[in-house]
């Protein structure tokens, strides 16, 4: 099968190599990264093109990491029968416009929480200053920084953050505000094809934060722990996402989607879903993560697109963690001054549970002591390391049994706890019905 990945993200590197292996012939466009500069990313792993354009009729599938850029010129290309696995302009919507997701999900018979829809900050403060009581949550309803979503403590810190925003963000953007709900916060996706769900859900934790204990900025993603399920398996997928399934097929989304909820633990809202968001996009690390339970890498998503469904993952507990290095998460630095460092470890071994990011085809020093040919930082985003297993805490053992195996100089950054808060969370999750295939 020719694969083409338009890729502005730079984040099917993984992808494109797992799908090569398997017999497909794969085409990956990056085009300029944020300062304009070309993508090193991949190079000499891979084979890259100038522009998409010219590969879109040669490809069987076609693949786009990122739901805005070239999000509008895309669709033409769907509308005129283009073999696209990828988000729409439509759905698109639903995860960047806060306001617009939530109506879906209201309008598909998914309560929400309250939510507020603000065009700028002043008015947000005049509204928390006589709300006082109220913790609220803000999040930004554009493609923007995670930095700009932001969970109060109380109505003073959410008003010093509001200031700041307004004094210093450039860029000004709509925002909601969401009642604050605690509880867990788990996650259910699902594959579309040309008409519908295929017949595996993936249930999964997020770890968002950048230090161990939840603490530090919110890098979107540090870690993720999931597994696949069936549809008898999931109340999540039952209460979630087979209400939006008719809606999705209206609109012609194929590829993945997944919505977030808190299953509030205190008040009213006990032992209820309580959705937060969409995510129309194939998501990192949660992608790169998904390949260790992908036995078929894409040929079941050309089958999707005509209405097959051979999607047949396997059904353990996958568990991914980002490896990164300074000045992750800010990438504040030029890509001069973090490229060229070698990844040491990599071996036929742990290959499979190694999902090379941001890295090229370089050289340094060897076990020979001498130079040789390996892999290198292309980027400060280098990898995600994985493991699986049966339970989660055998796939946690086992993906930093494989993190250790790997040796990065310049003092790589990863999580030392990804999974751990599931030991007490699961059976909580479990008392109110949700999760229940799941084992610690």
């Amino acid at each position: 099968m020719n694969v083409l990945c338009i890729d502005p993200t730079a984040s099917f590197l993984d992808f494109a190599l797992r799908a090569e292996a398997q017999g497909h012939t794969v085409r990956v466009f990056m085009g300029p990264d944020k300062h304009g500069d070309r993508y090193p990313v991949g190079d000499g792993l891979i084979t890259k093109v100038p522009d998409f354009r010219p590969s879109m009729k040669w490809a069987d599938l076609i693949l786009c990491s990122d739901n805005c850029k070239y999000m509008v010129e895309l669709e033409g290309y769907r509308n005129r029968g283009f073999p696209l696995f990828t988000s729409n302009c439509e759905v698109t919507a639903w995860e960047l416009d806060r306001a617009r997701g939530q109506q879906v999900m209201e309008e598909c018979g998914i309560e929400c929480l309250p939510t507020i829809e603000f065009k700028n900050y002043r008015d947000a403060h005049a509204h928390q200053m006589t709300n006082k009581g109220i913790r609220y949550v803000s999040k930004p309803s554009a493609d923007v920084d995670k930095a700009l979503s932001y969970v109060s403590k109380g109505y003073q810190d959410m008003c010093f953050m509001l200031d700041y925003w307004e004094k210093n963000q450039k860029k000004k953007v709509p925002f909601i505000f969401q009642e604050f709900c605690p509880g867990i916060e788990v996650a259910v996706g699902g594959w579309m094809g040309r008409d519908g769900f295929l017949s595996h859900f993936l249930e999964n934790f997020e770890f968002k934060k950048l230090m161990p204990g939840e603490v530090g900025v919110n890098t979107g993603e540090m870690g993720t722990v999931m597994k696949y399920v069936t549809i008898e398996e999931s109340r999540l997928a039952q209460e979630l996402l087979l209400p939006i399934e008719s809606r999705l097929i209206r609109e012609g989304y194929t590829g993945y989607i997944d919505v977030a909820v808190m299953v509030g633990t205190e008040g009213a809202r006990k032992g209820r879903l309580n959705p937060l968001e969409f995510t129309s996009r194939h998501g990192w690390p949660l992608f790169q993560i998904q390949q260790a339970l992908h036995p078929d890498i894409c040929s079941w998503m050309g089958e999707a697109l005509a209405g097959r469904d051979t999607f047949a993952p396997y059904k353990d507990v996958a568990l991914g963690i980002v490896t990164a290095m300074p000045d992750f998460p800010y990438s504040k630095l030029t890509r001069k001054e973090v490229t060229g460092f070698p990844i040491w470890g990599l071996s036929a071994d742990n290959r499979y549970n190694f999902h090379p990011c941001e890295l090229m085809l370089g050289e340094s020093y060897g076990d020979s002591g001498k130079i040789e040919p390996m892999m290198v930082s292309a980027g400060d985003y280098l990898a995600v390391i994985t493991g699986t297993g049966k339970t989660i805490s055998k796939a946690k053992d086992h993906a930093y049994s494989n993190l250790k195996e790997f040796e990065i100089p310049n003092s790589p950054i990863f999580r030392t706890d990804i999974g751990n808060r599931l030991e007490k969370q699961l059976p909580e999750l479990q008392k109110y019905g949700y999760a229940e295939s799941w084992e610690w």
